[in-house]
């Protein structure tokens, strides 16, 4: 399991390598996945305790394709991966969710894509979100973001937004524990404009570009959140935990692109 360690220091000339790689890495992997989708890709239930949670050949092909180029490229470093476990190395590690929103890739819709992010051991350094059916990147490195399509490339800044009443909230789902957390959930989701299931790592990219204010979300593993990351952050956006804290490990999460919206959303989940 991955787990916090002192941060490794990492050079800006590096920081631009790595993240050059990584664009590349998640675009043949993403390549690798559009042969099953919308194909009648087969799934199998990772959980036995009657709850679901699957993958697919296309998971595996995407996750070891990156796995591999990570191996030639950068062999000290570590990797941590969704479908295939923890690879220690030297405090850099490499975090990989080969198909982020598997669920939407199995019912053939858009919200879903290959994640990469670089962990120093404290935070990541750089994120990558690839969707390979809309030749979407997104992509940055806590202090800029930028979205790609083709030929086309621009900047991306969260919107204004200060209050929750004007906000537009998204979330995966409710999968929210009773009691508590839901409640604490349901605070802020009745407080929002409205609110969008259904997006995983999409709808960070939505509000790194402005189109979501409000993300909430628990129960997540450090490569579901990773690479969303210093995108929304290079956005100009926040990422913390409920109570404010590092989210880069996972569980409850909450990003903002608006630091007066974030603070009143936390106030309400508290």
């Amino acid at each position: 399991m991955l787990q916090y360690s002192e941060a490794v220091a990492v050079s800006p000339q590096d920081r631009a390598a790595y993240l050059e790689f990584a664009l590349q890495a998640t675009d043949r992997a993403g390549a690798a996945t559009l042969p099953f989708f919308r194909a009648a890709a087969a799934a199998a239930n990772k959980r036995e305790d009657g709850g679901y949670d699957p993958v697919t050949e296309a998971d595996r092909a995407s996750e070891a394709l990156i796995r591999d180029s990570l191996r030639q490229a950068w062999p000290v470093h570590g990797i941590y991966g969704e479908e295939f476990g923890l690879q220690e190395g030297n405090g850099l590690t490499w975090v990989i969710d080969p198909i982020d929103g598997t669920r939407g890739f199995l019912a053939g819709m858009l919200h879903w894509g290959v994640l990469l992010a670089l962990f120093d051991g404290q935070a990541p350094v750089l994120g990558v979100m690839h969707q390979p059916f809309t030749g979407e990147f997104f992509y940055g490195d806590g202090e800029r973001a930028f979205y790609r399509r083709g030929d086309a490339e621009r900047r991306l800044r969260t919107r204004p937004c200060p209050a929750l009443e004007q906000a537009v909230l998204a979330c995966t789902g409710p999968f929210f524990a009773p009691g508590q957390e839901w409640d604490a959930y349901d605070r802020a989701r009745q407080s929002a404009r409205f609110t969008r299931y259904g997006g995983d790592s999409y709808h960070y990219a939505m509000l790194a570009m402005g189109y979501v204010d409000v993300a909430i979300e628990a129960g997540l593993k450090p490569y579901d959140i990773q690479a969303m990351m210093p995108i929304v952050r290079g956005a100009g956006g926040m990422v913390t935990s409920w109570t404010g804290g590092n989210p880069s490990l996972g569980g409850r999460v909450l990003a903002a692109g608006d630091a007066r919206v974030h603070a009143q959303a936390m106030r309400l989940l508290a």
